[in-house]
């Protein structure tokens, strides 16, 4: 009889001492995808179309020079729904202050902005494209935990083993070489790591776009599952779904899942934590887990898609989010904070890309004196934007006005 080709390759781990085995065949982590014979399958395919063409929809209907400035505040928030999940609660002003090296005083929140930070960086780097192509990889998602953990303060990099009280160092990039626990879920042995990651990539790396929409939510939680780090593997798994639905749905980077996923948060632990279950009866798949329980959470993980989209459609309806601005700007010209006519600079911004400087005092009918007025004004509330003195202006979304331009983002921060 032929050797089993994973036991082989779990006693070779032994013998170079890099971790302890069970010999786990492969197949534990079947079925890697919701099968064709499934009575699932069709409605979750048509269902992944449909969100395919609302995406795409929606991305098309924004307003020219829109998305770029959308994206940025999307970023601090799906930083802060995923730190939130994490019991990390930093709000997107905090992380916007963070991002312009302005630190609490507080050592305490000042490692939260620094971890927010970390976040922010490495999806930016998503959204750039860098793992465009091969998001969901072995090489990928260990970049992935390796960007974020190398700028994480050194505090945030232990965690403590529940059981012995012993503090273990998370080393950035590095896959686990322990064995651990997660609630009733015991992963595989670290040895067999390396071979079920291989296996993920071959399933999910090669992947046709309809079906890998459809597989991403498989994909987020086989992850989850493998636990290839010691710690970080909930947000690692965040970021991959992030890279896999910017590629796949087109998202432009202008909505979040993470959102929903906090939103209904233990909601999404349960049907995750379900997906660990073995498989229930004949009618439960081919697999060794069951097929049923991954069916749910993929309808799970595609109605937070469909949610989150419908939910931002509603907050940049462009009449609705010009009605929103004005009124913002009328009354902080009341109050004295803003010059007069300043709203009508951000209103001409939201139908185009950007405006050069000097349009602004014709768009005004003002002198060309009051006109750097306002602009030196709006710059300052980070309501416009600009490369230099010369470049031309641009819209951005500042989370500090956030509650009153896009209610509903993210919660109105409480205390200083």
């Amino acid at each position: 009889m032929p050797p089993d080709p994973d036991i082989e390759a779990d006693k070779r781990a032994d013998k170079e001492g890099t971790s302890s085995n069970r010999h786990e065949p492969i197949s534990l982590m079947e079925p890697m995808l919701i099968s064709e014979s499934s009575r699932f399958r069709n409605g979750l395919a048509d269902f992944a179309v449909e969100i395919a063409a609302r995406s795409a929809g929606f991305k098309r209907s924004l307003p020219g020079g829109i998305d770029a400035a959308l994206a940025d505040l999307v970023r601090s928030m799906n930083c802060y729904y995923s730190n939130l999940i994490e019991g990390h609660d930093t709000h997107p002003i905090d992380i916007e202050r963070a991002l312009k090296n302005d630190y609490s005083k507080d050592v305490g929140k000042r490692s939260l902005q620094l971890e927010a930070k970390a976040h922010i960086e490495v999806q930016r780097w998503i959204d750039e494209g860098a793992i465009r192509g091969r998001a969901a990889t072995a090489a990928a998602v260990c970049e992935i935990h390796r960007r974020f953990c190398r700028k994480v303060p050194d505090e945030l990099l232990w965690v403590r083993n529940p059981e012995t009280g012993k503090k273990i160092k998370v080393v950035p990039g590095q896959l686990r070489k322990r064995d651990v626990r997660v609630g009733r879920h015991i992963p595989i042995g670290p040895g067999a790591v390396p071979r079920f990651l291989e296996r993920f990539e071959d399933v999910y790396g090669h992947l046709g776009k309809a079906e890998a929409i459809l597989a991403t939510a498989a994909a987020h939680h086989r992850l989850v599952w493998i636990h290839p780090f010691i710690d970080g593997n909930g947000r690692v798994a965040r970021l991959m779904s992030h890279a896999v639905l910017l590629e796949t749905l087109d998202t432009g980077a202008i909505w979040s899942v993470a959102r929903g996923f906090a939103r209904n948060v233990e909601e999404c632990k349960r049907k995750l934590a379900n997906c660990d279950l073995e498989r229930r009866n004949d009618l439960d798949g081919r697999g060794h887990l069951s097929e049923a329980a991954l069916a749910q959470f993929t309808r799970f993980f595609l109605d937070t898609c469909q949610d989150q989209i419908s939910f931002m459609e509603g907050l940049v309806d462009p009449e609705r989010l010009k009605t929103r601005i004005v009124i913002w700007a009328e009354e902080e010209i009341r109050l004295r904070t803003l010059p007069t006519k300043a709203g009508n600079v951000l209103e001409a911004l939201l139908y185009r890309g950007e405006l050069q400087r000097g349009e602004v005092g014709n768009i005004l009918g003002t002198t060309a004196r009051h006109a750097r007025r306002i602009v030196a004004a709006l710059t300052a509330r980070n309501v416009l934007v600009s490369e230099g003195p010369r470049a031309p202006l641009r819209r951005a979304f500042p989370a500090a006005v956030a509650s009153r331009w896009m209610p509903g983002l993210f919660p109105e921060k409480k205390g200083p």
